[in-house]
């Protein structure tokens, strides 16, 4: 299947994946098939000679969105990136395309870019020797769009100057919680504890002092938002 073969039917794919009230939602937006097409390009740019009839490209793509965007992408991402990403190894395959490892796809803010634009930045992560295994991805703290490495020792979230992680929430204390990391990437223990917050601390549901956190945890301070996760992969 040439490019505009696998073009056709990464459009296709996600015509199917994604429901008619998703599509009125982006009417004049960011449509994903602009993204995948876009992906698709970016390799083609990006591909880097290995010998006759094979080519490395990047592998890890962060994708910057307007907050109109990335406000209605996101909650979306990983249904994208479960159509997108099958569908570029395809491609790669058929162009004789190596990737450097798992591919992932993120998407993060940049609040000057205009509603319906966006831009791709692209690198090979993970390189590797081919055919050993790759490094697991270490646990984020995703917050607004942005993640945050969930590495030793942690971190203290709050609104004032003195967080390591500022969030512009007026439900947030100036320093509302700690995350505390240790262990290692393979074995990450990780809790959240409450500073003496004003709002306190809610973690899947449950309002807490103190909580342990594992990979998809779902915490809530003042009005925002934040998930424990790895990021979006192809395993």
């Amino acid at each position: 299947m040439g490019p505009l073969g696998i073009f056709d039917a990464i459009e296709r794919k996600l015509e199917r994946a994604v429901s008619d009230g998703f599509a009125r939602a982006f009417k004049g937006d960011v449509q994903p098939v602009e993204i995948a097409a876009r992906l698709q390009r970016e390799l083609d740019a990006e591909a880097r000679l290995l010998s006759r009839d094979r080519k490395l490209v990047p592998n890890d793509f962060t994708i910057g969105l307007s907050q109109h965007d990335h406000d209605r992408l996101v909650p979306y991402s990983r249904k994208i990136n479960a159509e997108i990403i099958p569908q570029l190894r395809e491609y790669a395959a058929n162009q004789g395309y190596l990737f450097a490892g798992p591919i992932s796809i993120d998407y993060v803010l940049e609040p000057d870019l205009p509603t319906g634009r966006f831009t791709i930045e692209s690198q090979a992560a993970d390189d590797q020797p081919f055919g050993l295994p790759q490094r697991r991805a270490a646990l984020v703290l995703e917050v607004n769009g942005i993640r945050h490495p969930l590495v030793p020792p942690g971190f203290v979230i709050g609104r004032g100057s003195e967080a390591d992680v500022r969030i512009n929430d007026p439900g947030i204390s100036r320093q509302h919680a700690r995350v505390v990391v240790s262990g290692t990437p393979e074995d990450p223990e990780i809790s959240i504890e409450d500073l003496g917050s004003t709002n306190g601390i809610t973690v899947n549901g449950i309002r807490v002092h103190h909580a342990p956190l594992g990979e998809g945890a779902r915490i809530e301070i003042g009005k925002t938002r934040l998930l424990v996760r790895t990021p979006v992969t192809d395993v």
